[in-house]
């Protein structure tokens, strides 16, 4: 069986951005993130990444956000300052984007090659390999993905109607309806293949390879 040509990096359906540094696509994100208000701190970019962007694209760490604010800063394109509580001790800082970030983020909207998205399913790796797997354990693993799957779903429905009630978050609202149906096919999915496992047990091609 023939195989397809591996690639070190992902497919490209245009040619790449040339303007502007050659920063990750993490960094982007941030940097989106803060176009969205006058200033945010760390903790407020976790909480608007979990509101929203772990549903299509990522959850980051405190740390990973704050690697990449440094960097931003670095270039340019994010100020801080530090900002102290009422009662003078405790503190935080705060972050804003600049006018040649706020260029910068559009410019890669708008210019960015458009790459293939990179799916790294696991549970559709271990079913796979299920010529390994006790036919029992490979049913519970599918169940548990569509339960999660749903939880997903409705985590996304909530959130999607939250930003309805705000006209500036029309964009992300709608990007979180699109993440309700892409759980929701998840789902169908799921039970499509544990109705090919079924058909696979009954041709007694579910049993496990032997050493």
């Amino acid at each position: 069986m023939a195989l397809a040509r591996s690639r070190n990096m992902p497919e490209r359906y245009s040619s790449p951005m040339t303007s502007g540094p050659d920063l990750p696509t993490t960094s982007w994100a941030v940097l989106g993130m803060l176009s969205h208000a006058e200033e945010l701190s760390g903790y407020d970019l976790k909480k608007w990444a979990d509101w929203s962007l772990q549903f299509f694209y990522w959850s980051p760490s405190f740390s990973q956000i704050y690697a990449e604010l440094k960097r931003l800063e670095k270039h340019g394109y994010v100020t801080s300052r530090a900002v102290l509580s009422e009662d003078g001790v405790r503190g935080k800082r705060m972050y804003a984007i600049t006018a040649s970030g706020r260029e910068a983020v559009a410019h890669w909207v708008n210019h960015s090659p458009v790459e293939a998205p990179v799916l790294k399913h696991s549970v559709m790796l271990r079913t796979w390999l299920g010529h390994l797997a006790e036919p029992d354990r490979l049913r519970e693993i599918l169940t548990e993905h569509i339960d999660y799957a749903e939880r997903m779903r409705r985590r996304a429905q909530a959130d999607a109607e939250g930003a309805d009630t705000n006209p500036d978050w029309a964009y992300p609202s709608a990007v979180l309806r699109w993440c309700v149906r892409h759980y929701e096919a998840e789902q169908e999915f799921a039970r499509d293949l544990l109705a090919d496992l079924g058909k696979l047990e009954k041709r007694g091609g579910s049993r496990r390879k032997k050493g």
